[in-house]
């Protein structure tokens, strides 16, 4: 008997039958801008297919210039670019995958000077205000989308998403807050749902009944001024008539100021609005945003909440997700933990998508793990993010691995930051990498401080020692207030109720907000809800409320030497989440500081270059979050060839990301 039986459940839809209930959601990677890459995304769809997702949806294909997210970026208006994408459906149905490319069409979003949109009024998020369209221009529109639906498939694709929501183009006609129109084409809610219907109604027509049409449905927008749950009732019944396959759950705008995808949003957030969608409709729903373990989906799938489940980033950490389900092998996920720093944060940033936790992702033609020729004893030094890949990914290449840990538990920083309030999804890619060194037979050292002597005899050594907290001069630094991160996430030192934090960047933003909540914090669903304003959207339009932030049981000073913005270094996806948390805290932030001293009194600093202002913070406990250093030393000692990777290489910031990526990079040379 699986345990997942609902999950794993094929699905009926006619014409075509899916082996399982789990959809990869739509998710851009930034190869499908350039034709070139065609290669490279068949390759990554390919291995996702192998590992046995039911359907795949592409990352999102403008209809036409206009509908562009950047310039120059993916779209599909020609016979000859269908053509191209043959090598990756065809890649794709080698592996007995299907997969539907998503039309998006980016409306006020665009990020070029073409845009356009039902009415002109310019985004918040985007410099570029729209220009309103005529009705002439609103049916060129669905012309477009129509003759995309038909490129695709002369392409190969299974079916299209037609991308309604998260604040994108067809959203900005159906939400009052975007349309101001008062043509057919606005005005009322059955206007406004009119260019919708619309786009699936032609859609249909044109591609015949065999063809898969998935609409992403907004149900509940989070934003003031969107949809009422009646219009978005309605709109589900309407597109389920004008032709639909299958309705997807979009939450959110990307506008909108409460988080959706982030790691502090609890599993499965969002399943209860697609719950109270599914009766209205008779085609299959599906349900997304957080859901990341197999478990969870089954729960989801079991309540009967929708009739399959959508993640994108999950398949990103593990192509075989859906494999490892099957075979009972959940143990061996490796899990999302929805950090957005090498997937989201990186398409924002104009680079190629990837994962933290596993630097393969659209990255398979580059980075292969090759059985390797000649079997190495390798020693790995230091069990954080950056050894446990390094001694992982030797392993699995057929190395003899040794892993030795100073500490009593893997995990080094990602230890840490398991503890921080919203970041308990670190947790599973400790599970992770301990369950891989289990399989990979890496013998482990746990308590061992290794030593030159202890490495003598190994081919090769690869130092992934990690950093120690700076201890910043100032004068009574050495006072009993004052403590450092390690000792008050790690260890569970005595703070205060007044407490500041010397240092702003992300370690320090992360003590604040665990200094700032209840003592035991969980990713409680309720009280999530409650701290950022959500709402049931069948009582509330765009599911919004007043926010209800719990109170701080400390006051708390975040302190930054640099005068710009605190927090301007942290991810762009993420970075609006913490300052925001913070502000709901009362924390209080201060820039431009020098720090004077410490005694009895307290922190006394002063602002500016020239030590204006001083001000005495009369608090219980200092905390430092000023830097690291790395942990190096034993290089010195050593004569077998060494390799410094992680914070023992760069101790900048810590960058997991960049620790795995380099560690994972390594050991596939060896």
């Amino acid at each position: 008997m699986s345990a997942y039986p609902n999950l794993l459940a094929p699905l009926d839809l006619g014409h075509v039958t899916l082996k399982n209930r789990v959809i990869m959601g739509s998710m851009h990677t930034g190869l499908e801008d350039r034709a070139k890459d065609l290669p490279k995304l068949a390759a990554y769809f390919a291995e996702r297919a192998r590992g046995g997702v039911a359907l795949m949806v592409t990352g999102g294909y403008a209809p036409n210039r206009t509908g562009w997210l950047t310039p120059f970026g993916s779209k599909l208006t020609s016979r000859r670019q269908a053509r191209k994408h043959r090598i990756v459906t065809d890649a794709v149905h080698a592996e007995g995958g299907l997969i539907a490319l998503q039309i998006l069409h980016a409306g006020r979003y665009a990020y070029h000077p073409f845009s356009v949109s039902a009415s002109a009024l310019k985004a918040p998020i985007n410099p570029f205000k729209p220009r309103a369209l005529s009705d002439r221009g609103v049916r060129r529109q669905i012309d477009a989308y129509v003759e995309c639906a038909a490129l695709a498939r002369e392409g190969g694709y299974d079916g299209v998403e037609v991308m309604g929501s998260e604040g994108y183009f067809i959203n900005q006609f159906l939400a009052e807050r975007t349309n101001k129109r008062k043509d057919r084409w606005g005005g009322s809610p059955q206007n406004r749902r009119r260019l919708a219907v619309e786009i699936v109604r032609r859609i249909r027509e044109r591609v015949g009944p065999d063809f898969l049409i998935i609409y992403r449905l907004s149900m509940a927008d989070l934003v003031e001024g969107g949809q009422s749950w009646e219009e978005v009732v309605a709109l589900g019944k309407e597109i389920e008539a004008a032709g639909a396959s299958i309705i997807n759950t979009g939450i959110g705008w990307h506008e909108a100021r409460v988080p959706t995808i982030v790691t502090s949003v609890p599993r499965a957030a969002f399943t209860s609005v697609t719950a109270s969608f599914s009766p209205h409709v008779s085609i299959p729903v599906v349900t997304s945003n957080r859901i990341n373990l197999p478990q969870v989906g089954e729960e989801v799938l079991a309540r009967g909440d929708a009739d399959l489940i959508s993640m994108a980033r999950p398949f990103l950490a593990d192509p075989e997700w859906v494999l490892k389900a099957t075979t009972d092998r959940a143990d061996e996920i490796n899990v999302c933990i929805a950090c957005n720093q090498a997937c989201l944060d990186h398409v924002f940033a104009k680079k190629t998508a990837s994962c933290m936790v596993n630097p393969r992702a659209a990255h398979e033609t580059e980075l292969v793990l090759l059985p390797t020729r000649r079997t190495k004893k390798i020693a790995v030094v230091g069990a954080g993010p950056a050894g446990l890949a390094a001694a992982v990914t030797a392993a699995e290449r057929g190395h003899q691995v040794e892993l030795f840990e100073a500490d009593d538990e893997i995990g080094g920083q990602f230890g840490i930051a398991q503890k921080i309030p919203g970041k308990e999804e670190f947790a599973e890619t400790i599970r992770y990498y301990r369950r891989r060194l289990d399989l990979t037979g890496v013998k482990l050292h746990l308590g061992h401080r290794a030593t030159a002597e202890d490495l003598n005899g190994f081919d090769e050594v690869v130092l992934a020692t990690g950093v120690v907290p700076r201890v910043p001069d100032i004068p009574g630094i050495e006072h009993e207030k004052v403590l450092s991160y390690v000792d008050v996430v790690r260890h569970g030192r005595h703070v205060g109720t007044s407490v500041a934090v010397v240092g702003a960047g992300g370690i320090g933003v992360d003590v604040s907000e665990f200094l700032t909540t209840t003592e035991s914090p969980t990713l409680d669903l309720a009280a999530w809800k409650a701290e950022w304003g959500v709402a049931d959207p069948t009582v509330a339009p765009g599911a919004l409320t007043t926010p209800r932030p719990e109170a701080s049981p400390r006051k708390v000073y975040l302190l930054q030497r640099k005068p710009g913005k605190i927090g301007a270094g942290l991810g762009k996806t993420t970075g609006w989440v913490h300052r925001a948390a913070l502000k709901n805290k009362q924390v209080e932030q201060l820039r431009g500081v020098n720090y004077e001293r410490i005694d009895d009194e307290g922190l006394h600093i002063t602002f500016g270059p020239h030590h204006e202002n001083p001000r005495t913070l009369a608090v219980d406990t200092i905390v430092i979050c000023a830097g690291q250093e790395p942990v190096r030393d034993l290089a010195a000692t050593l004569t077998t060839p060494v390799h410094l990777i992680g914070g023992a290489d760069v101790a900048t910031e810590l960058d997991a990301k960049r620790a795995i990526n380099q560690a994972t990079r390594l050991a596939a040379t060896l």
